[in-house]
């Protein structure tokens, strides 16, 4: 019963956190019925309401592309007017600029190591004239997708020995590499990106997670 309540309310805080992220996306973006988007990180699985916030309310889901290394039957199903492109989770397809607006929320922290998150913050860039993206905060006391307190504190090596130890191996490895505030601007800086807005979304007194706002 305890597991099955602590399941409930994470997931509960997590569809109140995107839809807030959703509605500052709206304010500070304002996106219209011509904007051209490009949401990098949808899922095929539909497990609750927060997961595709974006697919599932944003009015003008024609101006959607979805770029993703699944093939997603499941998500064409259920929004045909998104168009759906396959990558080999690198290089993006797409022209410098094609878009308007790049929205990929919480993705980064699970595309690989530093490297891989640098060219895909790069991409994002190269892609779009504005980037709005999410991503869990290293140092918030509850790591969001175990949901363990305070382990993931420990250095990565370390936290992932443990993992493995009590029935959360799938979160080990190139499964997430959490970022900090200074891990973001240290990104930014690599790529000479010197205008950025970065949001803390805070939760029970401490900072859950960042939206990073970019407009070239």
């Amino acid at each position: 019963m305890l597991k099955s309540f602590m399941k409930n309310l994470a997931i509960n805080i997590s569809v109140k956190n995107r839809q807030k992220k959703y509605q500052y996306f709206l304010e500070q973006i304002q996106p219209d019925k011509q904007s051209k988007i490009l949401d990098v990180g949808i899922t095929e699985d539909d497990a609750y309401s927060g997961v595709n916030y974006l697919e599932k309310h944003y009015p003008y889901k024609e101006n959607i592309t979805a770029l993703s290394i699944e093939d997603a039957p499941n998500f064409k199903k259920s929004f045909p007017q998104i168009t759906l492109v396959n990558y080999d989770g690198k290089y993006f397809p797409f022209a410098d600029k094609e878009f308007d607006i790049a929205w990929s929320n919480a993705v980064i922290e699970h595309v690989g190591n530093y490297d891989s998150q640098l060219l895909f913050l790069s991409e994002l860039l190269r892609t779009s004239k504005t980037i709005f993206i999410t991503t869990p905060n290293r140092w918030f006391p509850i790591e969001v997708h175990t949901r363990l307190p305070f382990l993931h504190f420990l250095p990565k090596r370390v936290f992932d020995k443990i993992l493995p130890l009590i029935g959360k191996g799938w979160a080990a490895g190139d499964y997430m590499n959490l970022l900090s505030v200074s891990d973001i601007e240290k990104m930014l800086h690599a790529l000479n990106v010197k205008h950025y807005h970065i949001k803390r979304n805070r939760k029970f007194f401490a900072t859950m997670d960042f939206v990073l706002i970019v407009k070239q």
